[in-house]
């Protein structure tokens, strides 16, 4: 059988976890490979064993020869980046945040359904180990039926170093650590309605707040709250794992440090550890995110493959962008904001 091809647009910090994972799957050959910096696109070029390299994506494209598109740079180049290959009707996967603007990122949806190709925003956080753990007991019934949740990431780790520009943009946390954590809020307890937010910056040599508290209420009812903060100091350094805690009708649940989950329902109370697998080519304390990586490109491969929209497609993934939107709205104006009156 012969393998799928793909490029990748964008060599960077976050890229070389996504070249690995792609290697990681014998049915994918990444083929050609595009950055602007010439430096980087030989150093993923040279470690990956990739021939074709290119500094324009225009020239990319004309030569062809590949199956889909990852596009892996910043915010600002998605749209056109998304709308290039739509023209030549190459499904695309975009790294996210999908857009600059809610708007942006329903032109681009609107350009894959015109050119009639998927396209999937690599929205990994929902694909870690411990993240799939909660949503199995969740969907296993033991703890009843949910009616409140938190969706806690508080850190003091230095993201700027490994990421410099995070530092400079007028938003931060919310737009790249709070979309991921808002979005397994919806992976969880269902699209949302309403959102009240409040935001902050304490670190004073950055540009965004880097401090935010989002109250979601969402269309089943459940009320969540998610919260995520790179200001929080602790006596011992959680970074990059997620908290969870679900109270249901039945029991509860909590998804602690160390990726201790502890379930309490009518028969009792277990505890596992629900730890990511530390993959050949991966670190801690990276690895958990790097381990989501690998499993949200083999779920595009598999759907790809028979034809099916994935979990995280463009419109799926206009409703997570909807409510970082919604969030900066409402901690700007200090008021609740309606989803649906974005969305529509």
């Amino acid at each position: 059988m012969a393998k799928m091809k793909g490029a990748l647009i964008g060599c960077g910090f976050f890229a070389v976890n996504q070249m690995h994972g792609w290697q990681d799957l014998a049915d994918v050959e990444i083929v050609a490979i595009c950055d602007r910096d010439l430096e980087r696109l030989t150093i993923v070029g040279d470690q990956f064993g990739v021939a074709r390299r290119y500094q324009s994506a225009n020239a990319m494209f004309a030569d062809g020869g590949f199956d889909f598109v990852d596009i892996a740079t910043t915010v600002g180049s998605h749209r056109a980046l998304v709308e290039l290959a739509a023209s030549h009707k190459v499904p695309a996967i975009c790294q996210k945040p999908f857009a600059p603007t809610l708007e942006d990122a329903k032109a681009m949806v609107a350009a894959a359904d015109k050119a009639g190709i998927p396209l999937m925003i690599h929205e990994n956080f929902r694909w870690q180990t411990p993240i799939l753990a909660v949503k199995a007991v969740l969907d296993s019934g033991v703890i009843g039926e949910a009616f409140w949740g938190r969706v806690s990431f508080r850190s003091g780790f230095d993201v700027f170093s490994g990421q410099p520009y995070l530092a400079k943009g007028k938003r931060f946390i919310i737009e790249d650590l709070g979309i991921h954590s808002l979005d397994i809020a919806r992976f969880l307890f269902g699209d949302a309605n309403r959102m009240t937010a409040r935001a902050r910056r304490i670190n004073p040599d950055i540009a965004g707040e880097d401090v935010a508290t989002m109250l979601l209420d969402h269309d089943n009812g459940v009320t969540s709250i998610v919260d995520v903060s790179y200001a929080t100091r602790l006596p011992e350094e959680p970074f990059p794992e997620t908290f969870v805690e679900i109270d249901g009708s039945k029991g509860t649940l909590r998804l602690g440090k160390d990726y201790r989950l502890i379930v309490h329902g009518p028969d009792g109370t277990t505890e596992t550890v629900v730890a990511p697998n530390l993959l050949p080519w991966a670190s801690q304390p990276w690895h958990n995110i790097q381990e989501s990586v690998a499993l949200i490109q083999k779920h595009w491969v598999e759907r790809l493959a028979a034809g099916r929209e994935p979990d995280t497609s463009g419109r799926d993934n206009l409703k997570t962008f909807a409510l970082v939107e919604a969030a900066y709205l409402s901690a700007e104006r200090a008021e609740t904001v309606s989803l649906q009156d974005l969305l529509t």
